[in-house]
């Protein structure tokens, strides 16, 4: 290519960059904008969103997940956009190794994600259940988040009725939650024994495997878009020795 060529591939790549990397920014903006109102007023979130909440994100805290991924989306966003439009070698050299870093994150994520789901149910269950035992029945969002949780999935606790024995619910009711029971009342041992109501996260984990084609492809989708940041940012560190 002409010199003439160059420059003008160099400027388109290095405008597409800098849009592409505006978008995350303004994303990450708004991910973090929305986790610090659910950690803020996270009922009346619960109000307007309840109807979608039947995820995995209910077993996770909500908030601090959105201000975490904000966080990181801000800050590669910045690096990008910023480095791109300054041509700064070293905020492009940034850039490249932050998506880098969270690009190998994720392989390993799914790998350990598909080679220790059993470990990962034992991690779950020794963070949440005693969370269970304490809060819930006690802290009114927790028990509001868990109450949608169990209804909308079809679930009880996280591996079954038994984690809220010997719970702040228990203790104070006497029973178990209703939908650990079909929704019927009282829910004893006997009845919840009987309804056989799988945990929430089984039921999850389920509803993940039918939909681990979509998942799938979201992840792909990702990863492709990861690799051609990348590859942009390092075009662009390249060529600016050229000039």
């Amino acid at each position: 290519l002409s010199p003439g060529a160059k420059m003008g591939c160099f400027t388109f790549i290095k405008v597409m960059m800098i849009l592409f990397n505006l978008a995350i920014f303004l994303s990450g903006g708004t991910l973090l904008g929305v986790g610090i109102w659910v950690k803020v007023d996270g009922e009346s979130f619960l109000n307007i969103f309840g109807a979608l909440s039947s995820s995995i994100l209910q077993v996770v805290n909500v908030g601090y997940l959105f201000i975490v991924i904000g966080a990181i989306l801000l800050v590669i966003g910045f690096l990008g956009c910023y480095g791109a439009q300054k041509e700064s070698k070293c905020l492009l050299m940034m850039f490249f190794s932050v998506v880098l870093i969270i690009f190998i994150a994720e392989v390993a994520a799914a790998v350990l994600a598909l080679v220790f789901t059993g470990l990962a149910e034992t991690l779950l269950t020794g963070l949440v259940t005693p969370l269970l035992k304490e809060k819930y029945g006690l802290d009114k969002e927790f028990s509001k988040i868990w109450n949608i949780t169990m209804t909308e999935v079809h679930c009880c606790g996280l591996n079954n009725y038994t984690d809220f024995n010997n719970s702040y619910f228990y203790e104070t009711h006497g029973s178990y939650p209703m939908q650990c029971c079909d929704m019927k009342e009282p829910c004893n041992s006997t009845l919840a024994a009987q309804s056989a109501v799988e945990g929430c996260f089984k039921q999850i984990l389920e509803e993940i495997r039918t939909n681990a084609g979509v998942a799938g492809g979201v992840a792909a989708g990702i990863a492709a878009l990861e690799i051609a940041a990348m590859a942009v940012s390092m075009y662009l560190y390249c060529r600016l020795d050229e000039k």
